[in-house]
C-alpha cells in the first residue's frame, strides 16, 4: 500500500494505491473516486456490538466500507466532510485516541475500537469516549483547519483547547480542566481546556468546529420565510 496526500492542508486529498488483494477500511461517504479494479463491501466491521460502540459512542459510521483491490492494482481516493488537512500515520504497533470525526481509513493491520476515557472528561467535546487506534499499518486522520504535531518531551505539560485536539498518543496523561473560574470558562470565548503530559505525540488542529458554529449559529434568521403579497420575505 502506497499513500500521500495532496492540496494541503485547506482542502487536503488523501491517495491510497494498492496492490492486487490489498484493502482499505474506510468511513461512509469518505470515498472521492477509485478505480474500477477496486471493488467496494459495506460491513459491520468487527461484529455488531463493536459497530455499535463506534457509532453511539465513538460518533463514527455504524458501517464500515472495505475496498479491495479485486481485480488487479489500483488507486482510491479518500477525503473528509470538513475542509481541511490529512495525515497519514504509519501505526507501529501503538495505539493513538482519536476524537470523534477524525477517523478517515485504515489498514487491515489496524483495530479500531473505542476507549472510555473516564469521568474527568464528561464535559469535554469529545465525551466520554474517543476512538482507539492501535495496531501496525495505514492510519488515515482528518482535521479542520491544518494539523499542527507537538513531540512532548517527558513531564512536558501542554495545553490545549478540546475543541483543537485531533489525536494522542495513549501513554500521555490528560486532564480536563476549566479555564479559570467560572466566569472565564462561560466569558473569556475559551470552554474547557485539557493538560496533556509527555512523553508523546500529539495532533491538533488549526481551527475548531464549535467555535466555528458558535460564530455561525447566532447568523441564521430563526424565521426564514414568511409570505408577503405573494412575494418571499426574510426576517
Amino acid at each position: 500500500m502506497q499513500t500521500e496526500t495532496l492540496f494541503h492542508p485547506s482542502y487536503t486529498l488523501a491517495q491510497v494505491t494498492l496492490a492486487q488483494g490489498e484493502s482499505i477500511n474506510a468511513e461512509g461517504g469518505a470515498m472521492v473516486s477509485m478505480d474500477p479494479t477496486i471493488s467496494i463491501e459495506t460491513k459491520a466491521r468487527g461484529g455488531i456490538l463493536k459497530a455499535l460502540k463506534r457509532s453511539f459512542l465513538g460518533g463514527e459510521s455504524f458501517f464500515i466500507n472495505t475496498f479491495t483491490a479485486a481485480n488487479g492494482p489500483g488507486t482510491i481516493t479518500l477525503a473528509p466532510s470538513l475542509p481541511g488537512d490529512m495525515k497519514i500515520e504509519q501505526m507501529k504497533g501503538e495505539t493513538l485516541l482519536v476524537q470523534s470525526g477524525s477517523y478517515v481509513a485504515s489498514g487491515e493491520g489496524v483495530e479500531i475500537d473505542t476507549q472510555w476515557t473516564g469521568a474527568k472528561t464528561f464535559f469535554a467535546s469529545e465525551g466520554l469516549f474517543m476512538l482507539k487506534a492501535s495496531g501496525t499499518g495505514t492510519l488515515i486522520l482528518s482535521s479542520y483547519g491544518a494539523i499542527h504535531e507537538v513531540e512532548l518531551k517527558a513531564g512536558q505539560i501542554w495545553t490545549v483547547d478540546t475543541g483543537h485536539l485531533v489525536a494522542f498518543t495513549a501513554n500521555i496523561g490528560f486532564n480536563v480542566k476549566k479555564v479559570g473560574g467560572l466566569k472565564s470558562t462561560f466569558f473569556s470565548g475559551e470552554g474547557l481546556v485539557v493538560d496533556l503530559q509527555g512523553p508523546g505525540k500529539v495532533l491538533i488542529q488549526t481551527r475548531s468546529e464549535d467555535a466555528f458554529l458558535a460564530w455561525l449559529l447566532p447568523k441564521i434568521p430563526k424565521d426564514r420565510t414568511t409570505h408577503s403579497g405573494g412575494g418571499l420575505r426574510f426576517n
